[in-house]
């Protein structure tokens, strides 16, 4: 058996015990695992702030960028992690060499113009999905999204936070405008998405699906602010989710910011019980690791303070929260220490059950375990 699947599972049988309140330290431990952080640089050592994320705080994820957004000058290509295919290997050898259990490494590498892997860094280039969605070919996508898997696993990167599963809307500013969709169909949006996945999992990569219930049909952007979906929202855009889940090939669902006052009328469906729990739990019958899009967006502080967010999102059903550190607010090197401190508070106050924590721990745990198998759980 491999050391680091060792490492993993010796924390089953500590989250095997009744759900009392726990060490601080296990606690602490827990909290932290549920967290994607990003950072800046595409080097470290032992005194960055990456180094201190990952050995000292022991956070379980870790989101990669190619351009830096939280500094004053102008959003140049390689300015935060991404600058070479050389140097992205070495980055992610030293991150692993500072986690004692496997790290999650994840990026947005969808193809197109959502790319942090990109030819000026040295790496193949990239179609966008709906490229892959009008041709309909399944050589073509396997094709092209073998390339990207093969470049991620060659570079240390074992989650791939793609494929969109949203319906294509020409209009729509956040997706339709950049091409991020396979199609308007739902079957080519399933059946492409299928293909993209069965491509990263002979790699070992695996795959974030998103933005679920459904972004495609938004008319907004939730990096900028509320987004309501309740007027332009079909259920159909369930339907590739579904699909995906029923023949088991999904492995994390990643959340959208956005409202649907038919689905929940109080909150966005990252904060949202009924959508999480009820809907892709529930209804869907997804019992895998929930992501969320990154907390610090406006379409979820323009209406909640982080404390407040945190809670909601967790009590939702989410199990890794995603803090990339990389939105015009600026770049906070405590900020994954403080959002531990917040946790571990409202599980203090009863605010977040200790159950919670504990479930979504297990969860991040057998999701480890599957990138060390390579999908042979």
């Amino acid at each position: 058996m491999m050391p680091a699947l060792l490492i993993v599972l010796a924390f089953f049988p500590v989250l095997a015990q009744e759900m009392s309140l726990p060490s601080d330290s296990l606690l602490r431990r827990e909290v932290a695992r549920m967290l994607m952080v990003g950072f800046r640089g595409d080097s470290i050592n032992d005194s960055s702030d990456a180094a201190r994320y990952v050995r000292d705080l022991h956070v379980g994820s870790i989101v990669l960028f190619d351009v830096d957004l939280t500094s004053d000058g102008p959003r140049k290509i390689g300015t935060r992690n991404v600058t070479s295919k050389e140097r992205l290997a070495r980055l992610t050898s030293q991150l692993q060499s500072y986690a004692d259990e496997p790290l999650i490494i994840a990026a947005d590498q969808e193809g197109g113009l959502v790319c942090r892997l990109k030819p000026e860094y040295g790496f193949k280039p990239t179609v966008n999905a709906l490229y892959l969605g009008t041709q309909d070919n399944r050589d073509t996508t396997l094709y092209y999204a073998s390339r990207i898997a093969s470049e991620m696993r060659e570079c240390g990167v074992n989650l791939n936070l793609a494929p969109v599963l949203d319906i294509h809307r020409e209009d729509g500013p956040h997706l339709g405008h950049y091409k991020r969709c396979f199609s308007t169909d739902v079957d080519v949006i399933a059946r492409n998405a299928g293909w993209f996945i069965d491509a990263h999992h002979s790699q070992g990569i695996m795959c974030a699906v998103k933005h679920f219930p459904g972004h495609g049909s938004a008319l907004g952007d939730s990096h900028l602010g509320m987004v309501d979906i309740t007027d332009t929202w079909n259920k159909r855009e369930l339907e590739p989710f579904s699909n995906l889940i029923g023949q088991n090939k999904v492995d994390v669902v990643m959340t959208a910011h956005i409202y649907h006052r038919g689905l929940d009328p109080d909150y966005p469906a990252t904060l949202s019980h009924k959508i999480v729990t009820d809907l892709l739990r529930n209804t869907l019958h997804y019992d895998g690791v929930v992501v969320t899009d990154d907390m610090y967006m406006e379409g979820i502080l323009s209406q909640h303070s982080i404390a407040d967010a945190l809670a909601l999102a967790i009590n939702a059903g989410a199990d890794i929260l995603l803090v990339g550190n990389n939105i015009d607010t600026g770049f906070e090197p405590d900020r994954p220490f403080l959002l531990v401190d917040t946790i571990v508070n409202l599980v203090k106050t009863g605010r977040v059950p200790y159950e919670r924590i504990h479930e979504s721990s297990e969860r991040i745990l057998r999701l480890k375990g599957k990138i060390v198998l390579g999908f042979e759980l």
